[in-house]
């Protein structure tokens, strides 16, 4: 019945989802974005179909349910976010394939889902959902058993499961039917065993672009509009935004901090009096779910932990700073129903290697320090100088351990002190040899604990008067420049996010600026100063800088990378007009001091790097289409020129069967069909994103 209750805990969040569902439908208008209206709610376009706004919230919701039913609780804001981006992906796979399944008959017959969730091939997902608690094994009976005691609403719930199963599937068959198609003939097989056995030793002649100075290859804007012209495919991006920006960080003031403290004070005099502690302090908690709690004493909370020889029943303890919040702690109760507990420290003597030699080295080494100590010598600066561990630093402390924490040697040396103090003797264990020192004795102690964590937040006088000063500036800034100038006079820091993408939530170090990215998307003018916008713990004033569409990157974008490109060209004539010669020696001589010869041997076509050059497949290409002795023409490559002569070549002897190589190679499509084929469907969807208009 476990599952079944399950299952009718989860109703509840489809109910809800029904719920928000209906609220949008009825009061829809009120949640669209600036601008939209009901006949125009669409976030984009996929394979030529618009995706309505309803459809994307529904599988936003369908995955929140799904997260709901795998982690046990509503996703959080950042997960929300990932959980949209899923969202889309989904559909746009749905509507990219949907043509593909139409056109090849692809399709789950009821029959077919049937079998997946009770039949003799009950997919993974089903499985996983009915195991047997003792085995971890699918058990079918207890599922059947569950199926047949469903509600109407848990009913409703499986069917979704079940629905859920079909695009899986589908996408399976789709794979499978290219698979199939993918061959590959003896010739590629035969390539691939020549290219993994061939090898060549080339000399050639390497002269690096750097050997010509820029001064000798000036550029004009022509220039680079040209060749950014001619290679705009490799000059593809999204569109994106540039804004300039200032924040207004949202954070208490003094009068905040001052009303803070009196508060918590006021809080712990009365956590101090109460006698119900775990009520109050779930009562006052800001962090709901850890205000009570029972400890051995190392699993105390730290700043506990530290004071635990001398805490008794009924002591406040804080309020310490820890994590943004101020956190007040009271031991309502102390027993001795913990696990066994000790405090010790240690100093760690490691062998050289496995040998007995370095063994009874180590052994030697650890007893003399023993005896050091025995005699008088700081334990804590010993561990300092000699201990192998991590704690040395730390003067060998451990700190508090409960008992099955350690390996068995050292665990039955320090439980088995009644009292502080040093262990006598050495313990040997798998890490080396250990002296030991145990600074509190066992314990069974447990502390029942009740906290209260309050997070030190602003006012709303204070959060009023913040956004006042953002409005100011956004109100009296006509455009960008004046919203520098008076940043500048009110010493704000104007910040500058270059890349801004439509669906992008971040903006800076802020982690939820999507009002901001989303104005600059769908409302902003390049100059246009945006109102004071809510950004989590701050208030964000922007402005749009630049647009940059989808599409050829313009010029400004990609200036440096395409400059480098033609600067290569030119001085790439440069260098081969100065070659000249019979030889590569001749030529190098001919050419001066910055041409060099070099030779390579035991090279593979696959290697694509060529020492004294790096990355150079185009060079590597070159040396295995020579004959012996032949010297290529000019080889352009990324880094420099070079002149290549083959000097030997092993060739791959003949083989009877190249089955295993034409296997690897059909093995390598296959493992590429799935990601292949959505790539060229997408891009063939010609996918329109839009989202930005809505979040």
């Amino acid at each position: 019945m476990a599952l079944i209750n399950k299952i009718r805990e989860k109703t509840g969040v489809a109910v809800g989802v029904i719920a928000v569902g209906l609220l949008v439908f009825i009061v829809g208008g009120d949640l669209l974005a600036p601008g939209s209206s009901q006949d125009d709610r669409v976030v984009g376009e996929i394979a030529g179909n618009e995706i309505p706004l309803e459809v994307y919230q529904n599988q936003i919701e369908e995955l929140k349910i799904n997260f709901r039913n795998n982690y046990g609780r509503f996703p959080s804001e950042t997960e929300t976010n990932s959980l949209r981006q899923q969202a889309w992906d989904l559909l746009v796979i749905k509507e990219t394939f949907k043509t593909e399944y139409e056109a090849l008959g692809i399709r789950v017959s009821d029959e077919e889902l049937i079998d997946m969730v009770q039949g003799k091939n009950i997919s993974p997902q089903i499985q996983q959902l009915f195991r047997n608690p003792e085995t971890g094994e699918f058990d079918k009976d207890f599922m059947l058993r569950a199926m047949a005691n469903f509600n109407p609403q848990q009913t409703q719930m499986w069917l979704s499961i079940e629905e859920s199963l079909i695009p899986a599937r589908e996408r399976l068959k789709f794979d499978y039917l290219v698979q199939g198609a993918n061959y590959v003939t003896i010739e590629e097989a035969k390539r691939q065993y020549e290219g993994e056995t061939e090898v060549a030793e080339a000399k050639y002649l390497y002269v690096p672009f750097y050997t010509v100075g820029d001064s000798l290859v000036p550029v004009k804007d022509s220039e680079l509009k040209s060749y950014l012209s001619a290679h705009s495919k490799q000059y593809q991006t999204e569109a994106y935004r540039a804004v300039k920006y200032v924040t207004f960080p949202i954070v208490p003031s003094a009068s905040d901090s001052a009303a803070f403290f009196t508060e918590i004070n006021e809080i712990k005099d009365e956590f101090k009096a109460v006698a119900e502690d775990a009520e109050y302090a779930a009562a006052n908690t800001d962090v709901n779910g850890q205000s009570f709690g029972t400890f051995s004493i190392d699993q105390l909370p730290r700043m506990l932990q530290a004071n635990a020889g001398n805490l008794s029943e009924g002591d406040v303890r804080g309020p310490y700073a820890e994590g943004g919040f101020y956190t007040l702690y009271k031991v309502s109760k102390i027993s001795e129903e913990g696990t066994k507990s000790a405090k010790a420290s240690h100093i760690l003597i490691r062998a050289e290697d496995s040998s007995d030699e370095a063994k009874a080295k180590a052994k030697k080494e650890a007893n003399s320090i023993l005896r050091k100590i025995k005699g008088g010598a700081d334990f804590e600066e010993m561990a300092k100088e000699n201990s192998a561990d991590p704690s040395a630093s730390r003067g060998g402390d451990l700190g508090w351990f409960s008992e099955g924490r350690m390996v068995e040697p050292f665990e039955k040396a320090v439980f088995g002190m009644n009292k502080a103090g040093l262990y006598g003797a050495v313990v040997e264990t798998q890490f080396g040899y250990h002296i030991i020192k145990v600074t509190e004795p066992v314990t069974t102690k447990a502390f029942s604990v009740a906290t209260i964590q309050r997070e030190m937040i602003a006012s709303d006088e204070t959060r009023d008067k913040i956004f006042r000063d953002a409005d100011m500036l956004a109100t009296n800034a006509g455009d960008v420049n004046e919203m520098e100038a008076l940043a500048k006079e009110n010493n704000y820091r104007v910040q500058t996010a270059a890349r801004l993408g439509a669906n992008d939530r971040r903006l800076g170090s802020i982690a939820d600026a999507r009002a901001v990215i989303s104005w600059a998307f769908r409302d902003a003018a390049i100059g246009e100063v945006s109102e004071a916008q809510d950004a989590g713990e701050n208030y964000v004033v922007a402005a749009l800088t630049s647009v940059v569409e989808e599409g050829t990157s313009p010029l400004s974008a990609v200036k440096t990378e395409v400059t480098d490109k033609v600067k290569k060209e030119k001085k790439a004539e440069i260098i081969k007009k100065k070659l000249s010669g019979a030889t590569l020696d001749e030529m190098a001589k001919n050419y001066g001091d910055d041409a060099k010869v070099y030779e390579a041997s035991d090279l593979k076509i696959a290697s694509n790097i060529l020492p004294s050059v790096g990355y150079a497949p185009e060079a590597v290409g070159t040396i295995f289409g020579l004959e012996k002795g032949e010297i290529s023409k000019a080889v352009v490559t990324d880094n420099g020129i070079l002149v290549i002569q083959l000097v030997a070549k092993t060739t791959a002897p003949e083989i009877a069967n190249y089955k295993t190589y034409a296997d690897q190679l059909k093995a390598n499509l296959n493992n590429r069909v799935s990601f292949n084929i959505s790539e060229s469907l997408k891009e063939a969807a010609n996918v329109v994103d839009e989202r930005y208009k809505y979040y």
